[in-house]
């Protein structure tokens, strides 16, 4: 019997005990966009002030040793809202055209509120794929599949990211503000051959690769030199779709206030809410009246408005009168990153001047996004319900993998034989009744790594093997030749088989 079956069985009992203890709670997800562990003032930071995300750890409970699954963002996304590894379907970060990667009849974490009676809705930015692949999406009528078809209720969403095309807003299937005498089209790869859409003109946006000039906000460092909107460079080909644009500087209050009126209209029956913000993942480019906030530049001011859309999110629950029996979950979908692609001021762990010298986005752990070591999926990670969980500090391992099988429990939701295999029941510690947690977690990145308790396994054609109890940083690989001793070897072997294990698991 696996790990999932044997916690669903002991789960049922808690499921029980939990929703006796109080009405099922409105649930909203806060997803940080490359928001690294030591980005937040609880987690040490200094330079950046997140006055908001403190003050809901202080009420919550805080996760020292919680991870998204991955180090990139699309494979977390799809972990988090599947309950499988993205390895399993190869999905990697996808471009902005790419079709959906969830398929539509599979169990999905939206899907499950669903059948526990949830109002579901997604907010904020996407980045898992749009259509069935087969057809080209034509963005100027509905666009689907995508978030209605695999369990929400209610959509408003970037396509895919802030630095990828098309640069417009879409509500569930359509685009928002679209003129069609201005269609849209999008091309990858190369750039597209013409202004005009099946005959019609369409607004022809500057090509970065010829004409710097046009990136007026801030240069490309390397693969943001498509079109030009905005000023700001994006990776993609777009024309049309003018009056449908986003404005890079108010998408926080933009999605804020989608959020509002989602938890507003919803308040008088249980919802669940996903807000993926597109802060702190480039584009960088807060709102004027956050510049200068932090000391870290255009990364330091995102980071402060991503606090206050935390502030808002929280205020309007207080205002309708729900606070006490929402649990918000605050995290990222992995670890920080600094020069993603602009030239806009971040360099890695500190600002651009000596005297602010001392940043890290990823604390005392080693590496960030698109890495295999801690800093890139060890996250920030907060679990906030004032009607069922006391405030406190757990060095329980968890993964944001395990929220389907985990609600699945707490609703009293049962999972189809086959869904959500790699999602492991941790409702006890979410609840802050397990110090525990995962016996074993997979760490996705280019190369795979496990963790088992403080040790930590990465595979490849040089593994590495580090303790954590001693070596936080990662800095001693004990299967080195100096460092390596009958017990690492056997560590390693014990977690190499392991990972070989979950891997053939379908």
């Amino acid at each position: 019997m696996n790990i999932v079956s044997k916690t669903f069985i002991y789960g049922s009992v808690l499921a029980t005990t939990a929703c006796a203890a109080a009405d099922k709670p409105n649930v909203i997800i806060i997803y940080g966009d490359d928001v690294g562990y030591g980005d937040v003032g609880y987690n040490g930071s200094k330079m950046i002030p997140t006055p908001n995300i403190d003050k809901l750890a202080k009420e919550g409970l805080i996760f020292t040793d919680g991870h998204c699954p991955a180090s990139t963002c699309t494979p977390s996304r799809y972990s988090m809202l599947t309950g499988r590894y993205a390895f399993r379907k190869r999905v990697g970060i996808l471009p902005g055209d790419a079709k959906m990667c969830i398929p539509t009849n599979v169990m999905t974490l939206p899907k499950l509120f669903g059948k526990a009676g949830y109002t579901t809705g997604v907010v904020g930015k996407w980045h898992l794929g749009l259509g069935d692949g087969v057809t080209k999406i034509n963005w100027n009528k509905a666009v689907k599949p995508g978030p209605l078809e695999i369990g929400f209720d209610y959509s408003f969403l970037l396509p895919a990211t802030n630095d990828r095309v098309p640069c417009v807003y879409m509500r569930n299937h359509h685009i928002i503000n679209l003129d069609p005498k201005d269609p849209i089209t999008v091309q990858y790869g190369k750039p597209l051959p013409t202004q005009f859409h099946d005959g019609v003109p369409a607004t022809d946006y500057p090509d970065g690769r010829k004409d710097r000039s046009s990136m007026t906000y801030y240069q490309s460092s390397h693969g943001h030199n498509n079109s030009v909107i905005n000023g700001i460079g994006r990776i993609g080909y777009m024309t049309g779709g003018k009056s449908a644009l986003w404005d890079d500087e108010t998408m926080t209050d933009v999605m804020v206030d989608e959020c509002k009126k989602f938890i507003a209209k919803n308040k008088k029956k249980p919802f669940f809410l996903y807000y993926a913000s597109q802060d702190i993942h480039v584009p960088r480019a807060p709102h004027p009246r956050f510049k200068g906030k932090s000391k870290l530049g255009f990364r330091g001011d995102a980071m402060v408005q991503f606090d206050w859309a935390v502030g808002e999110i929280m205020k309007e629950l207080k205002k309708q009168g729900i606070s006490d029996n929402t649990m918000v979950i605050f995290s990222s979908d992995n670890g920080p990153v600094y020069d993603d692609g602009y030239k806009d001021g971040t360099t890695v762990r500190t600002s651009t001047k000596e005297k602010d010298r001392g940043h890290d986005g990823s604390g005392p752990y080693r590496g960030g996004k698109y890495q295999a070591y801690e800093g890139g999926t060890r996250v920030p990670f907060i679990v906030n319900w004032p009607k069922g969980i006391k405030p406190g500090k757990t060095d329980a391992l968890v993964s944001h993998i395990d929220f389907m099988a985990s609600f699945a429990d707490l609703l009293n939701v049962t999972i189809p034989k086959g869904e959500a295999a790699d999602s492991q029941n941790v409702m006890k510690a979410l609840l802050g009744k397990d110090k525990v947690g995962n016996e074993f977690m997979l760490e996705e990145s280019r190369a795979l790594a496990i963790r088992k308790g403080d040790w930590k396994y990465i595979s490849g054609k040089k593994p590495q093997l580090f303790n954590l109890s001693n070596d936080i940083g990662e800095q001693k690989n004990l299967l080195v030749k100096n460092n390596k001793t009958p017990k690492a070897t056997a560590v390693a072997k014990e977690l190499e088989a392991k990972i070989k294990e979950i891997r053939q698991r379908k």
